[in-house]
């Protein structure tokens, strides 16, 4: 008797149980899916390859890092030899590297596609200086001349290659020398060399130095328009009369320049958090007017050689996430983690406890009415047997009588457990008063 109602009590308890733990199970299975789309958190530490020191690319990294750590984040600077030198980091994993600029025009989504771009930051016209007491009008006029043409890695070297052979020249017929911008500029202001190649920024230290000196002559590029025609990255720029120094008049015509667009690359599993970061440190860097761009003109969403991100093209079109605008960066991370994580456990647990209540009832009418069956199983086999009663069939009477009397559920459910008593006893009654009569 005791074994038959702890085994009642245990089965009582059994089905709230269940329903606990499928919605437990449910609700661990979809954390995990979540965690495992979100990812983990975003890194503290962030890598980035700059350039050669002074050049454009460092000191508007310097900028970025200064505005990273308001927000908490470490931004370390790898100097490199430029553009090139920084791709080649991106596609390597083992470097470390995450987010660099580049130049245009020197890579595809072919040849790095574990990279993409949070859009284009500011151009980088390419200028060639030369010594003034030397007379070069053109490319072809450099022919023997000892020209620094940037370092092997920048952007400098490749750009200028490609203009060298569009002009049916290469680097075996200059006297090439591999220097950096800062170099270059000494060297030509000096008298070392007769004329340099540089890829940068006009507000860049170097450039307004060279184009302010009366030492040194710009040489434009009457056939700008064509080289644009011939290069889709490349954008016809105008440098005007007299913008390096009004007073000397230098340069002492318009200028017509051609430049590539740097872009702000980075590997495609760094965290959308920190895209966010880094978009909106461009947006501060960049985004005011200058000579070459009018306000607001930059960053830009232009895949110039690299797809935009998906956090970039977001970020273009309604800015910023919503918790990041209004709330400290760590904060609106975590806070925007807990919410995903909270989507799928109030998306399952909510409709599971709304309904447990009536599955629960269920579960209880079920276990009454399991006994109502088999009491209708005596009955019609008491009338298949003409009301002839075996003691097989009073034992299953017996034993069902024992079942409903040891049946443990809430009191909200007794009175149906009490019917289901009354019905047997009535069962009980239509035997005795059959034996009676056949006795």
């Amino acid at each position: 008797m005791k074994r038959a109602a702890s085994s009642n009590k245990a089965l009582s308890g059994h089905p709230a149980l269940w329903l606990y733990g499928v919605a437990g199970t449910l609700i661990l299975a979809a954390l995990v899916a979540t965690i495992a789309w979100v990812g983990p958190l975003p890194p503290k530490v962030v890598l980035m390859s700059t350039g050669t020191p002074g050049s454009d690319f460092d000191q508007y990294a310097q900028q970025y890092r200064a505005i990273l750590k308001r927000s908490g984040v470490e931004l370390r600077l790898l100097p490199s030899s430029g553009s090139a030198d920084n791709l080649a980091r991106l596609n390597d994993p083992r470097s470390g590297v995450m987010v660099a600029f580049a130049q245009g025009g020197l890579t595809s989504a072919v040849h790095s596609p574990g990279l993409e771009s949070l859009g284009t930051v500011f151009f980088e016209p390419l200028w060639f200086f030369v010594r003034r007491d030397i007379q070069a009008n053109r490319l072809d006029d450099l022919r023997g001349k000892k020209v620094a043409i940037g370092p092997e890695g920048s952007g400098t070297r490749v750009l200028v290659r490609q203009f060298l052979a569009l002009n049916g020249l290469d680097e075996s017929q200059l006297r090439a020398l591999a220097l950096t911008d800062a170099q270059a500029a000494e060297a030509l202001l000096h008298g070392e060399i007769d004329a340099a190649a540089v890829v940068a920024a006009w507000d860049t230290s170097v450039v307004r130095r060279l184009l302010g000196s009366s030492d040194v002559t710009l040489v434009g590029l009457p056939r700008a328009d064509a080289y644009v025609a011939l290069h889709s990255y490349l954008t016809k720029l105008v440098l005007p009369m007299g913008v390096g120094d009004l007073a000397a008049n230098l340069p002492p015509t318009d200028v017509n320049l051609v430049a590539p667009e740097a872009s702000l690359i980075v590997r495609n599993d760094l965290h959308p958090a920190i895209q966010y970061l880094l978009l909106e440190a461009a947006t501060e860097t960049h985004s005011g007017g200058g000579l070459f761009r009018k306000p607001g003109e930059f960053p830009a969403p232009e895949p110039v050689d690299l797809p935009i991100s998906k956090a970039a093209r977001q970020f273009y079109k309604s800015g910023p996430p919503f918790l990041q605008r209004y709330m400290p960066f760590g904060l609106a991370v975590l806070a925007s983690e807990l919410l995903v994580f909270l989507i799928p456990v109030f998306g399952i647990a909510y409709p599971l406890l709304r309904a447990a209540p009536a599955l629960y009832g269920w579960s209880m009418q079920r276990r009454i009415f399991r006994l109502y069956r088999q009491l209708k199983f005596i009955e019609v086999e008491l009338e298949a047997h003409g009301g002839a009663v075996t003691g097989e069939l009073l034992a299953r009477l017996q034993g069902l009588e024992e079942r409903a009397d040891h049946v443990r559920v809430p009191s909200v459910y007794a009175p149906l457990v009490y019917h289901l008593r009354t019905h047997i006893s009535l069962v009980r009654a239509r035997i005795e008063q059959t034996k009676a009569s056949g006795d």
